[in-house]
């Protein structure tokens, strides 16, 4: 069974790439770096466009993963939220939502159904920060399936 998801532990790791590939790049990176300084000097060039490439495959490949997933992600958060405010108080949530930075609405995800309603309008009139809205969710519901 998965352990219980709270405020503490809720950032999740994908292990290929936070721990194999990041790793063989920094990895490859620094040897590239290394061998600008310790190779035969009429080499130096190629050592510095290779660590320059590898930097760039690194950010590329960062930047997209994150990018495709967390769009959607939150995309579909937001849904889920304009749902879940409807099923619950029979409103619509876009009102609020309009109010709401996209970090406040995200952080809303964690808070239980009996929670949002009131949560999101203190969110509103108190204009808390994503992370105090977190730190208020008396009952964390997990998203286990973030990415």
């Amino acid at each position: 069974m998965p352990q219980k998801q709270d405020y503490g532990n809720h950032v999740r790791y994908y292990p290929p790439h936070h721990f194999v590939f990041y790793p063989v790049m920094m990895c490859a990176i620094s040897f590239c770096v290394s061998q600008v300084f310790i190779s035969n000097p009429e080499h130096k060039l190629l050592w510095i466009v290779a660590a320059f490439g590898f930097v760039c495959l690194t950010w590329l490949a960062w930047m997209l993963r994150q990018h495709y997933a967390l769009v959607l992600q939150n995309r579909i958060v937001v849904l889920e939220l304009r749902y879940r405010y409807l099923a619950i108080t029979g409103e619509r949530f876009e009102p609020l939502e309009a109010l709401l930075s996209d970090g406040q609405l995200y952080a809303l995800r964690f808070a239980p159904d009996e929670e949002l309603p009131q949560l999101a309008q203190k969110a509103v009139t108190e204009k808390l920060a994503p992370d105090e809205i977190k730190r208020q969710v008396k009952n964390w519901k997990a998203d286990l399936r973030r990415v």
